[in-house]
């Protein structure tokens, strides 16, 4: 068990992600009494901040705490990752993002994904054999890389959380705080299937 007021949890993003996918939980979280630290890659629109999308347009600015370089995962007990759809396709592109994610679900700790975040458990080749959800248009995607994809506003297998838009957010940061409070939940093979239940 690990109680949510001593958990620290990491928000992976660059410039060009979902307003809200990424301040409703940083807030949410934050408000819950967890210490959330924000990445991203080292270049990034303004030096030390990323820039978000919102209806059509950029929208306001969020401070950097690190670059993806400085992340240490063992600090780390959850990995938030925003949608948006610029943001995740840059972000696929850095090998080093793609690395995080991998070691973040090897290592059992919590992985969230929401909107177009899943392309990034698709780029690490971690959505074989779980059950996920997301953004309508990547399902296609999801299934590609071996996932069950389902229309559901939160599904959690095994602690890795995915959600499919904005509207989803609060079921999407009740679970995080949920699954975070279980635990670490041990080694997870990478690339095998795993057969596990979505659990709403």
């Amino acid at each position: 068990m690990t109680d949510i007021q001593n958990a620290t949890i990491l928000i992976m993003a660059t410039d060009g992600f979902e307003q809200s996918e990424l301040m409703e939980p940083l807030q949410a979280l934050r408000n819950a009494g967890a210490t959330v630290r924000v990445a991203a890659p080292g270049k990034t629109r303004e030096q030390g901040r990323i820039r978000g999308w919102k209806d059509g347009e950029w929208g306001e600015a969020v401070d950097v705490d690190m670059n993806l370089s400085q992340v240490n995962v063992g600090d780390y007990n959850a990995l938030v990752l925003p949608g948006g759809v610029m943001n995740p396709d840059k972000l696929r592109t850095e090998p080093k993002a793609v690395q995080l994610v991998r070691q973040f679900t090897e290592e059992g700790k919590v992985v969230a994904a929401v909107c177009h975040g899943p392309w990034m458990l698709v780029e690490a080749g971690v959505a074989e054999g779980r059950t996920m959800t997301s953004y309508t248009s990547i399902q296609t995607d999801v299934k590609n890389a071996g996932a069950n994809w389902v229309d559901e506003e939160v599904v959690a297998d095994d602690g890795i959380i995915t959600s499919r838009y904005p509207g989803d957010l609060k079921a999407f940061c009740d679970k995080i705080i949920e699954e975070i409070t279980e635990g670490n939940h041990g080694p997870r093979p990478v690339g095998a299937s795993h057969g596990m239940e979505a659990r709403q």
